[in-house]
């Protein structure tokens, strides 16, 4: 799957000199195009930017507003999932069926929608409460 080979690429440019667990994202805008972003640690962790915050940051930058579908690997090959915060960054701009492929390593990867990791996200729509 050329999304999740675009992914595994990225890993090559990850800076995580302090975890060693480097990731890579690629996710597809809806017109086809295809953005990619790498884990970026800093000595201080909460600081650090995040595989799929930065592809996706790139593709917003770029104009994108609307995603088909995002491909995560480490270089553990190990199913790596977008965590909370990633989940809720994409939530802004994805729908809940957002397809998202996870490297499981060995030509295989898990797939689940964006509903199934991040159930009841919030939204704006919260914010007009």
């Amino acid at each position: 799957m050329e999304l999740l080979e675009r992914a595994r690429e990225a890993i090559d440019t990850s800076y995580a000199p302090y975890s060693e667990y480097r990731v890579g994202a690629a996710i597809r805008t809806a017109d086809g195009t295809v953005f990619t972003g790498c884990n970026i640690e800093n000595a201080n962790y909460s600081n650090s930017v995040h595989a799929e915050e930065l592809a996706i940051s790139k593709a917003v930058e770029a104009g994108h507003r609307e995603f088909g579908a995002v491909a995560v690997a480490s270089s553990e090959r190990d199913g790596v999932t977008p965590c909370g915060m990633c989940r809720q960054t994409l939530a802004e701009f994805c729908d809940d069926d957002l397809a998202i492929y996870c490297d499981e390593g060995d030509g295989e990867h898990s797939t689940y929608t964006l509903g199934e990791l991040l159930p009841n996200t919030i939204t704006a729509a919260h914010l007009d409460r």
